[in-house]
């Protein structure tokens, strides 16, 4: 009984690589579990995205509520630079070029030919990600996945 608590525990770990938003990924117990933010549903789809082999499966077909074509992103990897580089960030972005954010792109999974897009987009709305000088990194942050999410080529890369 212990090594099956172990392998449906692993799993769930295993599945978290995978998560997006609803914390759990893509797979039956992600479509069984839709809607519900609970902590026990939660773990329950994420050990069933796991435990069954659903999730490898339905990301290889493109079924099972899973994207053929997705990238897999880290949030905390892309918050956390954002916070580092804020105001290195804030300056590229009034200019729409430069180091800081082709690496905001790069950690975002962008691909090379959306990035002039986004480098656009940033400068267009650059009032709108940092409306005040204390504007926080995670404030800018959540205004780009905005900004993103409307915009047709690029929704693919909200964070």
């Amino acid at each position: 009984m212990k090594k099956y608590l172990f392998i449906s525990l692993l799993a769930a770990i295993a599945t978290s690589a995978y998560a997006d938003n609803n914390n759990v990924g893509c797979g039956w117990g992600s479509m069984v579990f839709d809607g519900k933010s609970d902590k026990p549903s939660q773990v329950l789809a994420a050990t069933t995205n796991g435990t069954f082999g659903n999730q490898t499966f339905g990301i290889t077909s493109g079924t099972a509520g899973c994207a053929k074509s997705a990238t897999v992103k880290s949030y905390a990897a892309v918050s956390t630079f954002m916070t580092a580089n804020v105001d290195k960030l804030a300056h590229d972005m009034s200019v729409g070029k430069g180091e800081s954010l082709d690496t905001l792109a790069a950690l975002i999974g962008m691909s090379n030919e959306d990035k002039a897009v986004f480098s656009q987009i940033v400068k267009a709305n650059f009032t709108a990600i940092f409306p005040t000088t204390t504007t926080t990194s995670e404030q800018a942050l959540q205004s780009i996945s905005a900004l993103l999410a409307r915009d047709a080529r690029l929704a693919q890369y909200t964070v």
